[in-house]
């Protein structure tokens, strides 16, 4: 039976049938017009009436061919098609017989008969593509077989999830309740699914066979998100998500598109408000460089910056794939046109190609993201280090000060407070570099910017564990008490642009991270997510602190504190100042010890200029051990 109704019912079938159903349509409407007693006079002119109706009806099915959609797919657009071509037949009628009154002194076709006829006919041609649709549905997946569903929110969005689930022939799935924070909305159904109040999602969980909920309410906010997840994480409900309606596919929800809700949905916090107007005047119509522009922090300031108009985003960095790749998505997809684009390969520690870069396009505005960024790979690797956060960025901010370049905004990070590894502490020797050159030469101002991890960066933690969770391997944590700051790509990038724009020069500004996260229950948290048990379908293993690595994250040293900004998110450091030319000259003592390639004196030197930087599971321990008995 399912066999015969995999297959296509032929157009020339559903002409035919659709034609069949207008002769009986037209039958019926003379028995009901006329009490089933059809008067002699009427029965005399039906032979007349028959074909002019049927003649009418044939010829808009053929112009409107609404005998080629598939029946199995009807949908709303199929029946307002119809109910469209049977309306101009019908109109057509009725104005037929205006005319023939006019010239012959009778009616064609009794204009009841014409109404009763169009009801009937539209009635019996969708209902029956309905049935049709229904059966094959049951056929194809039986009720009985399928997963109970929860819709959370009964909104425009709900029913639109619903009827996409009805739509799609290869779902699991049946709705089984609409669940909402309204209280208004409970207690009623929208096309027969009860409505409960989101007060009762743990009852439901409880008496229903849930197997999903999705999540359909576009603008939830993270708590409430994290609230849902919880309390269906604890009856093992999978929970699916909806995307932004931006995304939909012509304007209309694709069933593959409802997606299993990441960690990073979690994770997410609330849109942030940007002062639009002065990011405008800030970055309309200049010049834009922006170095590490193929990495994760470079690449999204890149599309955040496109919105504002600027006259030419100039793109820096080594990895050629990676920038090509950001080249080609930019330029491919539909952005203001103005703006132009380009890509240059370069090293910032070539003191001669960033000479060029700025000689030839005498930027406005720079975004400094390019930096060596894993902690245990500096850990092994210090001269590289140096060279290329402390080195590099020196660079970059002297070719700023000699071509005149208004604003230079760099991107730090929260282990440049107290540093424990190399990493760290190279920041931490690049952000003081850059606040006493901007109280030394005042023609440029140096920004600073300061924030956690970001979700989904290259080589973060989250796509590390979803390969694992994806390829059944064991979860590697490093320790259970390790906890972490999480903020997304375009939050810290929007914070990036809205400091910079509010920078007046020598700010470090640091966001504001919200709670820090505690990784092992990140990884037992995508574990379920997964759909998966923890101890059962995969393990948790822990690794040890690699060197340099801190069991907690800091945003400010102990003898720093903060000053309000105007943006609640983002605070500015009140941090010790150091005198440039002293800075200046251990920076070029630092980087004179690279052809010697002693990792023992470079770092001995890092901690000299930043005495704070204490080494934490490092080899690098004993400097420390011995310095301090120096100073006793």
């Amino acid at each position: 039976m399912k066999g015969i109704f995999d297959k296509n019912i032929p157009r020339v079938a559903v002409f035919f049938t659709d034609f069949f159903i207008c002769v009986f349509s037209l039958c019926i409407a003379y028995l009901l017009r006329f009490n089933f007693r059809v008067p002699e006079s009427e029965v005399a002119t039906f032979i007349y009436v028959f074909p002019f109706v049927l003649t009418v009806r044939l010829i808009t099915f053929l112009v409107a061919k609404t005998f080629k959609g598939i029946i199995r797919y009807t949908g709303t657009r199929d029946a307002g098609r119809i109910i469209a071509t049977l309306a101009i037949g019908s109109a057509f009628m009725a104005l037929s017989n205006l005319v023939s009154y006019q010239i012959l002194g009778i009616y064609m076709v009794p204009f009841s008969i014409i109404i009763i006829d169009f009801l009937l006919t539209v009635f019996i041609m969708i209902a029956g593509r309905i049935s049709i649709k229904i059966i094959y549905n049951e056929l194809k997946n039986p009720s009985s077989e399928k997963s109970g569903v929860i819709i959370y929110g009964a909104g425009e969005s709900g029913i639109i999830t619903k009827r996409t689930l009805d739509r799609d022939k290869g779902t699991r799935y049946k709705v089984v309740a609409f669940v909402d924070d309204d209280k208004k909305k409970a207690g009623k159904k929208m096309e027969g699914i009860p409505i409960f109040h989101s007060s009762r999602l743990e009852e439901l969980q409880q008496n229903y066979e849930v197997k999903h909920l999705i999540i359909a309410i576009q603008n939830i906010s993270s708590i409430r998100k994290q609230q849902i997840v919880d309390t269906c994480l604890k009856y093992n409900t999978r929970i699916l998500n909806v995307p932004p309606v931006k995304s939909w596919i012509n304007g209309e929800l694709s069933f593959k598109q409802i997606r299993k809700l990441n960690i990073e949905d979690l994770l997410g916090r609330d849109p942030i408000q940007l002062d639009l107007a002065k990011l405008r005047s800030e970055l309309g119509g200049k010049v834009v460089l922006v170095t590490g522009a193929a990495g994760s922090i470079g690449s999204e300031i890149v599309r955040q910056i496109i919105p504002f108009r600027p006259k030419l985003i100039v793109m820096v960095d080594m990895a050629e794939s990676p920038l090509y790749d950001l080249e080609l998505e930019v330029t491919e997809h539909p952005f203001d046109r103005n703006c132009r684009i380009e890509s240059v390969i370069g090293d910032i520690r070539n003191i001669d190609r960033m000479r060029n870069v700025f000689k030839t396009f005498k930027p406005d505005i720079v975004y400094h993201a390019a930096a060596y960024k894993h902690v245990p790979v500096m850990e092994n690797n210090p001269s590289e280090s140096i060279l290329n956060n402390v080195l590099g960025t020196c660079i970059l901010a002297d070719l700023a000060v000699e071509f005149l370049v208004p604003k230079f905004v760099m991107v730090s990070t929260d282990k440049a407070v107290n540093p424990t590894n190399i990493m760290g502490a190279t920041k931490r020797i690049a952000e003081i570099y850059c606040q006493s050159l901007n109280n030394h030469n005042p023609s440029t101002r140096f920004i600073t910017t300061r924030f956690g991890n970001v979700l989904g960066s290259n080589g973060s933690v989250i796509p590390r564990f979803k390969k694992q969770i994806e390829m059944g391997q064991p979860i590697t944590v490093t320790h259970p008490e390790v906890t972490r700051f999480f903020m997304t790509i375009p939050e810290a990038c929007q914070l990036v642009l809205e400091a910079g724009a509010m920078g007046k020069g020598g700010e470090i500004f640091i966001f504001d991270m919200g709670e820090s996260v505690n990784i092992a229950d990140l990884a037992k948290k995508m574990i379920r997510l997964s759909g998966l048990e923890l101890g059962k379908d995969i393990q948790i293993i822990y690794s040890g602190l690699r060197p340099g690595e801190k069991l907690y994250e800091e945003l400010l040293a102990s003898e720093e504190n903060t000053i309000p900004t105007h943006h609640q998110k983002i605070m500015i450091a009140k941090v010790k100042e150091y005198n440039f030319d002293t800075i200046s000259n251990d920076i070029n003592d630092l980087i004179a010890m690279f052809n010697a390639q002693n990792n023992e004196m470079i770092v001995k030197k890092m901690k000299e200029i930043v005495p704070e930087f204490i080494s934490q599971n490092s080899v690098y321990e004993k400097l420390d051990e011995k310095m301090n008995e120096g100073k006793s």
